[in-house]
């Protein structure tokens, strides 16, 4: 074993695939090079870890960074600025930008935006269309692709695929896993009249758990006759988790703090802010969703970041658009439900980092083990903050968790052995590259 290293993280607590122990972890090259006791091992930084926790890097696989085209909400910089301020080491970005990411040009665009300018890692979501469907197959195994994103309800943006023929010509040519925005848009269609004029708790109503349920069902039903792999984004409804149970051999899925933390209580003190597609409905499908947490239905979590500016939100509803900001709490958030014995600090390892590993076959990432990439969220498990608006990394400023306090809180940000962030501060820009994966790795 080496007894020189670039990097030791000294007497934490590590959270791994093997357990929870205190040990010291040793970096060399941007990788992980040994892991226990390190007590006689020399290194050119020495970081002390002590009543901390060392987890995985955690991987936010559902973020919308909005450039290029609406960068006075946010960009690929300032998104993820916000990621590594709240622990999170690789995003996965979306393609309903402007122009879509539909392309191996609208895609090669967006990774060499992100490459050395991003301050964690990333992949990019590539938009399924009817247009594009025979080249998924060529497009899901480009440099810095995170797979094959639909939208079956229509939410931002031009994307949307509502039909099953639609969807099924996209489904037989993925070799990947493909994500899915579920939302039945026929239903949606159906029932614009239940949206009422200045009041967003109707967004619920309008956008009900019929026609989450119903997509979802359908979208099954085709992967099974294509043999497909699927990935349901943003499970909402108690109904969808119970369906999902009787169909993990094809289905994976995804819940966000958001609909495990908040509920259409909070509509009267929130307003706009809380206005996301699929909405935040009651507290019994928030309770399903947990269900689905505690039970090992939901796969991996993702924040859905979705910035708008404070202007934007403010329109009267039904004008007002829908998304609010998440990467950033998305740890807070979670540590806080952890603290209140919602779930283990292990299962929301399994959830943020394991999970993403296993779905989607990151290279290197998602494990702290020999040989893969130095990737640390560390975090301080007792203390207690307030998250404010005035902590926001986002260009949006705002968040819809401004004044609760958290028990646990992201003290560092590690990414390929460079510190990042350390107590709320940027501690070197770091430069991003793509994340790889094990079924498009380069020849």
């Amino acid at each position: 074993m080496a007894t020189t290293f670039d990097l030791i993280l000294k007497g934490g607590t590590v959270v791994n695939q093997d357990g929870t122990g205190l040990r010291d972890i040793g970096v060399t090259g941007g990788r992980v090079a040994a892991i226990g006791d390190l007590a006689q091992a020399s290194a050119g930084e020495t970081v002390d870890c002590r009543g901390l926790h060392i987890l995985p890097g955690v991987v936010d696989t559902q973020v919308h960074f909005r450039e290029p085209g609406l960068a006075h909400k946010e960009d690929l910089e300032s998104g993820s600025r916000a990621a590594v301020l709240g622990g999170v080491t690789a995003v996965f970005e979306m393609p309903n930008t402007n122009p879509l990411t539909t392309s191996a040009e609208t895609l090669a665009d967006k990774v060499k935006r992100a490459t050395n300018r991003m301050h964690c890692d990333f992949a990019f979501w590539v938009g399924g269309t009817r247009e594009n469907a025979g080249d998924v197959a060529e497009l899901e195994r480009l440099p810095g692709a995170a797979g094959i994103k639909v939208f079956m309800g229509s939410s931002t943006g031009d994307l949307l695929v509502e039909d099953d023929e639609g969807v099924a010509s996209i489904l037989r040519n993925t070799r990947r896993r493909a994500a899915f925005h579920s939302e039945d848009e026929f239903r949606l269609r159906e029932r614009l009249g239940e949206r009422v004029e200045g009041d967003p708790s109707s967004h619920p109503v309008w956008r009900d758990e019929i026609a989450a349920l119903r997509c979802t069902e359908r979208l099954v039903r085709i992967a099974r006759q294509v043999r497909a792999r699927i990935h349901v984004l943003h499970i909402s409804t108690a109904e969808e988790i119970a369906f999902l149970q009787d169909h993990k051999d094809v289905a994976s899925c995804e819940a966000t703090p958001h609909h495990l933390t908040l509920s259409a209580d909070d509509y009267a003190r929130l307003g706009t802010l809380l206005q996301m597609n699929p909405p935040v409905r009651d507290k019994r499908h928030r309770d399903g969703v947990w269900q689905g947490i505690s039970q090992g239905i939901v796969d991996v979590l993702g924040s859905d970041h979705a910035p708008h500016t404070l202007e934007e939100k403010a329109k009267p509803y039904p004008a007002s658009p829908s998304g609010m900001t998440g990467v950033q709490t998305l740890v807070p958030i979670m540590l806080d439900h952890v603290n209140a014995g919602r779930l283990t600090l292990e299962r929301f390892v399994d959830l943020s980092s394991h999970g993403p590993h296993r779905l989607f076959g990151m290279a290197r990432k998602g494990r702290i083990a020999a040989g893969y990439d130095a990737d640390f969220t560390v975090v301080d498990l007792k203390r207690r903050e307030t998250i404010t608006n005035e902590q926001a990394g986002s260009k949006a400023g705002w968040t819809p968790y401004h004044g609760k306090q958290v028990t646990g809180w992201p003290v560092g940000t590690i990414v390929r052995g460079q510190r990042v962030m350390w107590e709320a501060e940027i501690v070197e820009a770091w430069k991003g590259s793509a994340v790889e994966f094990s079924e498009a790795l380069p020849a």
